[in-house]
């Protein structure tokens, strides 16, 4: 299934897909309760957001101005500021999914504390939306906190 013809189409304000992130395969929502539920996580606990662009984010929040190149130019980099978790998707598929939509809540494709099961994965989500190379898990994103001076290295 080509993801950037069917992404128009894809109701992912309130349901849930499964997709192969940027990263690695899981759940993507506007609709954090939703989310939350499947993971049967804390309504408290927030997700990370992923957007299409930095100008996309750029209305939501404030980046440091140190680290705006950075932010701008990461690949698989997921950043904290001021307690929300956000990644910028610049290009590839996931990219073309999100491009419709602006910022998409995103989390692992596992329930809350375990592994990757590809069963529980395909009968918790609304909408699978996979390509050629099919879902799979890959290498979770680096982590860094950012504050106005520093920035410190989480995973």
């Amino acid at each position: 299934m080509d993801r950037t013809a069917s992404a128009a189409r894809l109701p992912l304000v309130t349901r849930v897909g499964l997709v192969q992130t940027d990263t690695t395969v899981g759940f993507v929502s506007q609709n954090a309760e939703a989310l939350a539920r499947i993971k049967n996580r804390p309504d408290t606990k927030p997700f990370l957001k992923t957007f299409a662009s930095f100008k996309t984010y750029k209305p939501g929040g404030r980046v440091p101005s140190r680290f705006k190149r950075e932010l701008r130019r990461s690949k698989r980099t997921t950043y904290i500021i001021k307690n929300e978790a956000l990644r910028i998707v610049s290009h590839g598929a996931y990219h073309d999914l999100l491009k419709p939509y602006g910022w998409l809540c995103s989390t692992s494709a596992n329930a809350s504390g375990t592994w990757y099961d590809a069963t529980f994965a395909f009968s918790a989500a609304d909408i699978v939306i996979e390509d050629a190379w099919g879902l799979f898990e890959a290498a979770p994103s680096r982590i860094y906190k950012l504050n106005r001076i520093k920035k410190r290295r989480i995973r």
